[in-house]
């Protein structure tokens, strides 16, 4: 019995050693060069499974040290994943083969995250059109100007809630990923459903948008794993019966939207907020109000407007206290708009702030919000690169583009690491290679709520520097190092500053 125990366990052990030689050879049968230091099991992504790095550091280190290759091949757990390095090839597989790279390469089941199994990131084909058109049809710049009656109501509040702080003191010290988050949670609800948000109330409201953010938004070591498995398309979550969006978030959502509705249906006032905007594009396609839709519609909205622009904010404010003279510059433009249109904040005036783009965009540059792009072949394709290096990707490929790679590589970048505003200026913007900033993404899949996110940042921006002086607090831990427990892009210890009146 114990000899045949040993030869078992035995053939099990080479069955073992042929399945990972196998699956940790794939990149080198194809002849693609592979990211060194593979273990068995956890591929390369050891440094994310121990919050060493963030998922979004480890693309852009690999990006940075194979400098000399078009393509690298790397193995999240077991499945081989191929980084982009070259900007063609992100064109292509961004843009010009999109219907070979429909996909994301983010797994949510309809029978386990009904709501995010209808969200736009997650769906390709008709479904994918469908979404996308329904919140392009939210973001025209017609409808764009009428939100800005909306956002200009937040920013009362949150310049009300930070007087209130300068009542007993000259600066008031805070974390500026909470007041950004405050702030975007805010206009989701005021914007985005016509319903209050209570995230600038005194006291802390069990409703308050910014707060649910915390149901979902957790930067633990549970959130890493995850989305590891989230973004492995060759895992089946719905096996391992893991649920992403939490029960009470669902039920928030569709609360939110149902009221909504029977308030609509009995009240004839116009609305002009982007649950309306969706309303009337299905009465005008003449489609059914389907509840469960417009929940994972507005559901999207939370999720694509609430953290991620929080951090775009969050970082845009902190660099501006790091960077007192760009503070300054900025300020002057922002006074001369106000000044234009009778000291209003108006949709002409913010468009008319060229030096407050080039901030944000060099912002987003140096710290981006989503710092890789994932796509799943669907159609088979072949890659060419630069190098001479070919690979004809098969469907079931995860292809990655880390944004945040390019946007920190030297050979796009002159001393990547400084914050300069001016590469963005008339002068200098045209030297920039495309496909080498990507903020937003590229092609048909190029974020949709861009133009909202840019409108909201702006508006937060010139509230807070035609009003105030940000200084940063001693309590910023320089220089920035990001969190390993968390996919998107935070700053370890958070962003400190000084806000006073000027």
């Amino acid at each position: 019995m114990a000899f045949a125990f040993v030869i078992l366990s035995v053939i099990i052990l080479i069955l073992l050693m042929f399945f990972l030689i196998k699956k940790y050879t794939y990149w080198k049968r194809q002849g693609i060069p592979t990211v060194r230091g593979t273990l068995p099991f956890v591929g390369h992504m050891l440094p994310v499974l121990t919050t060493k790095l963030n998922y979004s550091e480890l693309n852009r280190k690999m990006h940075i040290e194979y400098k000399n290759h078009s393509m690298v091949g790397y193995y999240k757990l077991t499945n081989p994943v191929l980084l982009i390095r070259d900007p063609y090839l992100a064109g292509i597989v961004l843009k010009s083969k999109f219907s070979c790279f429909q996909r994301t390469g983010v797994v949510a089941h309809p029978d386990i995250d009904p709501l995010l199994a209808r969200n736009a990131f997650f769906v390709a084909g008709e479904e994918w059109t469908n979404a996308r058109r329904r919140l392009i049809n939210s973001f025209t710049n017609v409808k764009l100007k009428t939100l800005l009656e909306s956002i200009n109501v937040v920013c009362k509040k949150m310049e009300d809630y930070i007087d209130r702080r300068l009542q007993t003191t000259k600066k008031y010290e805070t974390e500026l990923k909470t007041l950004c988050s405050k702030f975007t949670g805010e206009v989701i609800a005021n914007v985005g459903v016509g319903v209050e948000g209570y995230c600038f109330d005194e006291k802390p409201h069990p409703a308050a948008f910014d707060r649910i953010g915390d149901w979902l938004f957790k930067s633990n070591l549970k959130q890493v794993l995850e989305m590891t498995l989230m973004f492995t398309p060759g895992l089946k979550n719905s096996m391992l019966k893991m649920k992403f969006i939490p029960e009470k978030m669902e039920s928030f959502f569709r609360d939110i939207v149902s009221q909504n509705l029977k308030i609509r249906r009995q009240d004839s006032i116009p609305r002009s907020d982007i649950l309306q905007s969706i309303l009337d594009y299905l009465n005008w396609e003449k489609e059914e109000i389907d509840e469960e839709l417009i929940a994972s519609d507005v559901l999207s909205f939370y999720m694509d407007g609430y953290e991620t622009s929080a951090v775009a904010i969050s970082f845009t404010a902190f660099l501006l206290a790091q960077y007192p003279e760009v503070q300054d510059k900025l300020r002057r433009e922002i006074m001369s708009k106000i000044e234009k249109y009778d000291g209003a904040v108006t949709f002409e005036g913010l468009r008319e702030m060229t030096y407050m783009d080039q901030v944000i965009n060099e912002t987003q540059r140096r710290y981006t919000s989503i710092s890789f792009l994932t796509r799943v072949c669907t159609e088979e394709c072949e890659l060419r690169g630069s190098d001479g290096l070919i690979y004809r990707v098969e469907p079931g490929m995860e292809v990655i583009v880390s944004n945040q790679g390019f946007h920190l590589d030297p050979e796009y970048w002159p001393d990547p690491e400084l914050f300069d505003p001016e590469r963005f200026s008339e002068e200098r913007k045209h030297t920039i290679e495309k496909l080498a900033f990507l903020p937003f993404g590229e092609g048909p899949r190029l974020c949709a709520g861009m133009k909202m996110a840019q409108l909201q940042l702006k508006s937060f921006l010139t509230t807070l520097i035609s009003k105030y002086r940000l200084e940063l607090s001693e309590k910023t831990q320089l220089p920035i190092k990001l969190s390993g427990l968390n996919f998107l892009t935070e700053p370890i210890g958070g962003l400190w500053v000084h806000i006073s009146k000027i």
